[in-house]
């Protein structure tokens, strides 16, 4: 059962705390479209740095591609996503709303109070008709279907037109990647569980091109690097598992498919997924473009079309599943502790700076002490309001995991007070080291 007081507790934090606010809020909202805050935008630039850091920096076989969000139409005529990219839709003549047919149970509506406690009333529904979760618009100044175009609904359909080019100018050989960071928009019908599923979305997408034959061994690879990855982010090891694709669950390109599933409070769902696509997608558009995108193995004598492995993870799901992992309330001295208990390498702030009180040239050496850290690349918060213990609370609500105090000893040995996040404990730090003791605990 989903534990909708754990997820009202995550929303609250989040736009208390800067990390995430509805979509044009002041206005009414916008469904599902949400926007990320000053601490937010930073917790997910986190996530998408690891992940294109392990992706393109560490690795000399993947190259990294910015494509542009609007394509030529023909290449989702290709792909299959103007034909087939569709969800059944129903609607309720009474209640007015709308629904995906295939996640109804029974036609019990979800908005509806029943006079049992956990159900829910009966729609009266309309019969189901098919969706198209593309969002359409027009490209130039006439609005006809000449000028139709499509906000893209997925990033890897950049990857494989850009294909040969990113081949021939970077003069890699197969087996080699594509990797891609950006946006992708589908009109959900029935999006939500906050950030989870939205209209509006970010994608970590990977495209590995392998020699067909090979791919199996790839994928099995593939498969055991993206999970360490996820455990790198300092996720609960226990709340992750493997879904593999039966035969009624492949999508219709895919050899074999696996989900990395995370226990969320409304259940088990996919953060990311790994396909073995075979080379159904550059068959498509070499079959669509008139472009031959075989590859030619020298070394072999031998030409092929790649066969395609696939790592595909949403940004803003990733960030959710650090979000939700990370929160804990735990009780001290009589008073409930809200903490986030980030790895420190994921963390929007790397420390909080303060000054004991204001006095005694504590806010001045404080001040310096915030600014150094911040010029040398460790994010800090510089807070001088409150009791010393209030100061703590926000800053533990925020992810922080470590606060640096200036107090009355520092003018004496010229060290500060380190407090840790987690467990609460402190330890004196030179001042003059405090950037280095900080830049090895989180930089990992």
């Amino acid at each position: 059962m989903a534990d909708t007081t754990f997820m009202d507790k995550l929303v609250s934090l989040a736009k208390r705390r800067g990390f995430v606010f509805q979509s044009s809020e002041i206005y009414g909202g916008l469904g599902s479209v949400w926007d990320y805050g000053p601490l937010g935008v930073e917790l997910k630039r986190n996530v998408k740095e690891r992940w294109w850091s392990a992706m393109v920096h560490a690795r000399d076989d993947i190259e990294g591609l910015d494509a542009a969000i609007l394509m030529h139409p023909r290449v989702w005529e290709a792909s299959g996503h103007v034909a087939g990219f569709t969800d059944p839709m129903v609607d309720c003549r009474t209640c007015k709303a709308r629904f995906r047919a295939d996640k109804l149970q029974d036609a019990q509506c979800p908005q509806k109070p029943s006079k049992h406690p956990g159900e829910h009333g009966t729609c009266d529904l309309t019969e189901p008709r098919l969706f198209n979760l593309m969002f359409k618009t027009f490209i130039g100044p006439v609005e006809d279907s000449a000028a139709v175009v499509y906000l893209r609904p997925e990033t890897a359909q950049g990857i494989y037109v850009n294909y040969q080019n990113v081949l021939n100018s970077s003069r890699q050989r197969v087996p080699f990647g594509i990797a891609q960071v950006g946006k992708a928009f589908r009109n959900e019908i029935t999006p939500g569980n906050f950030i989870f599923r939205t209209r509006e979305f970010e994608q970590m997408e990977m495209q590995f091109f392998v020699k067909p034959g090979t791919d199996g061994e790839w994928f099995e690879r593939w498969r055991q690097w993206r999970w360490e990855w996820h455990l790198a982010l300092g996720l609960t090891p226990g709340k992750l598992r493997w879904h593999e694709h039966g035969p009624g669950e492949l999508a219709h390109y895919a050899k074999a498919a696996y989900d990395i599933e995370y226990e969320f409070p409304f259940g088990w769902n996919e953060i990311e997924g790994v396909h073995n696509r075979t080379d159904f997608d550059l068959g498509r558009h070499q079959e669509y473009s008139g472009k031959k995108l075989e590859y030619f193995d020298q070394a072999a004598n031998e030409r092929y079309l790649p066969y395609i492995v696939e790592t595909s993870a949403g940004a803003d799901r990733v960030t959710l599943t650090v979000l939700v992992d990370a929160y804990r309330e735990e009780q001290v001295e009589g008073e409930t502790r809200v903490v986030l208990g980030f790895h420190p390498a994921v963390a929007p702030i790397k420390a909080g700076v303060f000054p004991l009180v204001k006095k005694d040239g504590m806010p001045e050496t404080a001040d310096r002490l915030y600014r150094a850290l911040r010029a040398g690349g460790l994010p800090s918060f510089y807070d001088d309001s409150g009791a010393i213990g209030r100061r703590y609370r926000r800053m533990d609500e925020a992810g922080t995991p470590f606060c640096l105090t200036v107090d009355g000893q520092t003018a004496e040995d010229g060290s500060v007070t380190v407090r840790h996040r987690d467990a609460m404990t402190q330890e004196r730090v030179a001042l003059d080291q405090a950037a280095a003791f900080l830049r090895e605990r989180v930089g990992a």
